[in-house]
């Protein structure tokens, strides 16, 4: 295979897909007080998600540095890659794909490209498995990136939040305003779609529900659909039964997210990741 894929932590591909397309997975870090935690290395999901409410202070995410993706760009060169396409969380959240872009120019071993996936999480994932798929298959650098830029207009990820607490403590959003939120009920809700994350509010859970179930039904028809988790296994194996019909016959995997994004979205965020078979305007 000439061209190589490289992703970070954050796209929430299952370990099966990852080594079944030869995709190299470059891991954010997580630190809590004077620890430093390799994302998806040094602690499991279910422990971090265990372990998050109790956690002080609360943790915080660092992108990798530009020595760790030189380095993973280096062993694929030296296997035989012709050409790199490191694909990232959207710049939008992290700058995960700034320091992509300043190591790929330092970088002159082979031609790297960096994209900016516009997603996160397994939204991230379906494009950076639809871009393996596509290397494994010969294609040509400038198809895939074009066969990506119609994907990622057709692709969504949307969640609602337990709590606002997790974006306080993460230095996410303002302070005052987690304090009334959390005081008046108010169930957020996060929309990311060609890199555009927007926030809904609701005032309970069954109100957020309904509105991601809404969403569902204005985005199927799906090639593909995920249930996307923070901690929350049961409510999501209770959520499959009920959007099993948007994909007959199809497989919808529940995946948990991973810590670096799970430090944000704070433990019980659930949601959905999905592929439309068309794209929409619907926000």
């Amino acid at each position: 295979m000439n061209i190589r894929i490289t992703t970070d932590s954050t796209c929430d591909l299952p370990a099966s897909i990852v080594e079944k397309h030869g995709i190299t997975v470059i891991p954010l870090y997580i630190n809590q007080g004077d620890k430093s935690f390799v994302d998806g290395v040094d602690m499991s999901r279910e422990e971090f998600y265990r372990l998050l409410p109790a956690f002080t202070p609360a943790p915080s995410t660092a992108t990798p540095s530009m020595d760790a993706f030189a380095q993973a760009w280096n062993r694929l060169a030296d296997t035989g890659a012709k050409a790199i396409l490191s694909i990232h969380i959207s710049e939008k959240l992290s700058a995960t794909v700034n320091t992509a872009r300043v190591a790929a120019e330092q970088f002159n071993r082979i031609p790297v490209t960096v994209l900016d996936s516009s997603q996160l999480s397994l939204g991230m994932g379906f494009i950076v498995e639809k871009a393996a798929q596509m290397a494994g298959l010969g294609h040509k650098m400038e198809d895939i990136l074009a066969s990506l830029s119609e994907v990622m207009k057709r692709t969504y990820v949307f969640a609602s939040l337990k709590t606002l607490e997790y974006l306080r403590r993460s230095g996410r959003m303002n302070f005052a305003l987690a304090r009334f939120g959390e005081l008046l009920q108010i169930k957020p809700l996060l929309h990311m779609n060609q890199g555009n994350p927007a926030a809904h509010r609701v005032r309970t859970q069954r109100k957020a529900t309904a509105r991601m179930m809404e969403w569902l039904n204005e985005y199927a028809p799906f090639e593909k659909l995920a249930i996307v988790h923070a901690g929350v296994q049961q409510e999501a194996e209770e959520m499959l039964e009920r959007i099993k019909h948007h994909l007959p016959g199809g497989d919808i995997p529940i995946v948990q997210i991973t810590p670096a994004l799970g430090a944000h979205l704070g433990v019980g965020a659930i949601g959905f990741a999905c592929v439309a078979e068309r794209a929409s305007d619907v926000l």
